[in-house]
């Protein structure tokens, strides 16, 4: 797509936007509505997709996908109208006779950027409160997920009013001309350095920016967790999608009496999860290209397997691998894993698992095992994370009411149910005061009466 075609895009957005026609709330439901009928009509062709980039199984492209969409829709339909009421706040004594009110109105043109993991749910959810907040929208799905961005940019037209939504396929050079002009808020999905790459390109604009990046998610198994109940949610969190999640538990730390039994667990779990292996099994995923298969097989290199370590670059398959005494400083530890693989690391004393969380970038999420409560708050209290769970993984995503975000290198802003609508407004103060009185303390001359009565009156 050339630059002229991006620049039109944006241009018909804009144009929309400056109409109004995005501010009626009966629009706003309408769109909305059409959303859901658009994923509800066309479930078997995005799942069909998710199976051929991904190679996800039925259910997990439903559950993890379809599903939440639906959830987020049903809940903005619920509720968006309250969000956006004005909300009036206290209005000083000096002030007065006035009132003093929150007003949310929408950004104007946005620029959502999916990515390959979750590309339907990705690129399909943020319109939710987008539209909601009231805003045009451009779409700019994954190209590494070919399958599905072709199916996405193929609905999209058919179902939402085209001249408030757009979409526009491409790699590096249609994202970067795209990034190269002025948009009213980006949403971006995706790595680390590719959000890095995004927030540039915005500060040549001040375009506010939403980044939900990813990290090295902690694990942390106490002495006192139930350990058979630990592994199955572990495993659960960490072998959908084959691992390629942004909030999958990265890298576990085990009290060291408990190391053996949890090594014991994670291979019944398996064992229960794929009774006849997970290159068998039609539940377990596929990594989704060769660049990133050979990433992740490379961070086997040298280190100890307890359990899986198989991998078949032909199939892009991966087994779910457990590795046992791995360094702090080895590869499988330097960056996010975004694959099956989980290194385990050993402590004695809580503090030391804090301190090694501390030293290193903020993650996405971090998940605590314990049945004890004070170590479940000293991890909570002494550590910073876009999100948590205590006993659990990954599931405080599925919480509408949850803001779902990270902080620091893990990302900025946050998204889902009220804070995804609240992300993509304005809230104007707005102040309102009547004329039947103006007194003129306020006004000079500044006399010694009007500083003494300024004094006491503030």
């Amino acid at each position: 797509m050339s630059t002229t075609q991006v620049i039109e895009a944006r241009e018909r957005l804009r144009a929309t936007f400056r109409s109004g026609k995005t501010r009626s709330i009966a629009w706003r439901k309408q769109q909305i509505k059409q959303l859901r009928t658009l994923v509800k009509e066309n479930e078997d062709a995005l799942l069909a997709a998710l199976k051929s980039d991904l190679g996800k199984s039925s259910f997990e492209g439903w559950v993890t996908e379809i599903y939440v969409i639906y959830a987020e829709i049903e809940h903005t339909l619920r509720h968006f109208e309250d969000w956006l009421e004005p909300e009036e706040v206290p209005t000083p004594l000096v002030a007065q006779p006035a009132t003093s009110t929150v007003h949310r109105e929408p950004l104007g043109t946005v620029l959502v950027i999916g990515p390959w993991n979750y590309p339907v749910q990705l690129s399909l959810l943020p319109l939710a409160p987008a539209l909601a907040a009231g805003n045009c929208i451009l779409v700019k799905p994954s190209e590494v997920a070919s399958a599905t961005s072709k199916v996405v940019a193929e609905l999209i037209p058919k179902y939402l009013d085209n001249d408030a939504v757009q979409v526009i396929e491409g790699g590096v050079p249609e994202t970067t001309e795209i990034l190269a002009q002025q948009w009213d808020h980006i949403f971006f999905t995706g790595s680390t350095p590719v959000g890095q790459i995004v927030m540039q390109a915005a500060a040549k604009h001040l375009t506010p920016v939403t980044l939900e990046l990813g990290g090295k998610s902690p694990c942390i198994v106490d002495e006192t967790a139930k350990l058979g109940v630990a592994a199955n949610r572990i495993l659960w969190g960490k072998v959908y999608n084959a691992g390629q999640t942004c909030v999958a538990p990265d890298y576990i730390f085990v009290h060291k009496s408990k190391e053996e039994q949890l090594y014991a667990a994670f291979k019944k779990t398996l064992s229960q999860f794929f009774p006849d292996g997970p290159k068998e099994s039609p539940d377990f995923g596929r990594i989704i290209n060769e660049k990133h298969f050979d990433r992740v097989v490379a961070m086997l290199e040298g280190e100890e397997v307890v359990v899986g370590g198989e991998h078949d670059r032909e199939e892009l398959f991966i087994a779910p691998t457990v590795l046992r005494n791995v360094s702090p400083d080895s590869p499988v530890m330097s960056s996010e894993i975004f694959g099956p693989l989980l290194p385990v690391l050993t402590y004695e004393d809580i503090q030391e698992v804090t301190d090694f969380i501390n030293d290193r970038p903020k993650p996405l999420a971090l998940y605590v095992f314990s049945g004890k409560r004070k170590n479940q708050d000293f991890i909570l209290s002494n550590t910073s994370s876009g999100g948590a769970c205590i006993n659990q993984t990954v599931m405080h995503l599925g919480v509408p009411d949850l803001p779902f975000g990270g902080v620091g290198a893990s990302g900025m802003g946050a998204y889902h149910g009220k804070a995804g609508v609240e992300t993509f407004s304005h809230r104007k103060s707005v102040f309102k005061r009547g004329t039947l009185l103006d007194p003129p303390v306020i006004y000079p001359p500044y006399t010694d009466f009007k500083t003494k009565f300024a004094k006491r009156l503030l």
